[in-house]
Order: structure tokens, then sequence, then C-alpha cells
């Protein structure tokens, strides 16, 4: 991997100003929800369970690039909530596995609900046609940009 000082001053801005944006566009999108809502650590445990289907605290943490301890931090918050549930393992039954409630996933839904209305309504009020193709054209490229962070 190139070091810093080595990528040309122009790729150095892009990197800083998409932060900005992307930090921007994500703070919007939180501040939508009510106070005392899950957190946006909260969401992305919630999501990768919803998507992938159960696994362990332990892989959990790995995945998402977190300590083991704020891990189980995470899933208390869920568990006592209701949104997650804990499952002994049916091949080792020491082994302990997270997945989401039915309740979880409503949340889940309803989140994901409001903020795609949200994003939806200031692409069409702000954007033109042709610029809104650009941005969906990009989005590949910005999902492989968060796989690779």
């Amino acid at each position: 991997m190139a070091e810093v000082e080595e990528l040309s001053p122009e790729l150095v801005r892009a990197g800083a100003d998409l932060r900005v944006a992307v930090g921007r566009i994500a703070r919007r999108l939180r501040q939508a929800h009510e106070v005392g809502d899950v957190t946006l650590s909260e969401v992305s445990v919630l999501a990768r369970l919803d998507r992938d289907g159960p696994n362990t605290p332990g892989v959990l943490a790995e995945l998402e690039r977190i300590r083991p301890q704020a891990m189980g931090v995470t899933l208390s918050e869920l568990e006592g909530r209701g949104l997650v549930r804990r499952d002994a393992d049916a091949v080792d039954g020491r082994k302990v596995l997270m997945s989401v409630t039915p309740a979880g996933r409503k949340m889940l839904s309803e989140r994901r609900s409001a903020s795609a209305e949200r994003l939806t309504r200031a692409l069409a009020e702000e954007f033109s046609a042709v610029e809104r193709r650009r941005l969906l054209a990009v989005l590949p490229l910005l999902d492989r940009l968060a796989e690779r962070l």
C-alpha cells in the first residue's frame, strides 16, 4: 500500500472531502432518529445479524472491527431491548450464537424505511436526473471502499 506522502495532493484532498461528506450524511440521518434510539454501532450489528444470520460474539467483534469487550456491551444493550437473543450453538453447546429477534427486524425495517425516505426525498427535490444517475453509478465504488476500510 502506498504511503500517504506518496499520494498526489488531489487524492489526499479527495479522501478528506469524502470523509467529511460521508460523515455529514451519516450525522443527518442519525439526527432524524429519536433520542434514546439505538446507536449506530448497535444498528450495524443488528444489520449484520439480519443479513448474515446468527453468529458468535467473537466473530461479530472481528467483523465489526471492535474489541470483544465492546461487542459484549453492544450485544447486552441489544439483548436488554429485546432486539437480539442468545442461543446455544446446536453443534457446540459451549458456544453462544446471537440472532436478531422479530422486534429487532421490525426496528431495522422502520429505521431503514425512514432513512431511505429522507434520502429519496432529498434526491428528488435537490438533484437533476443526470445528477441522480451519477450518484447511482458511484454506489458500487462506495460499497467497495467501505469493504476496504
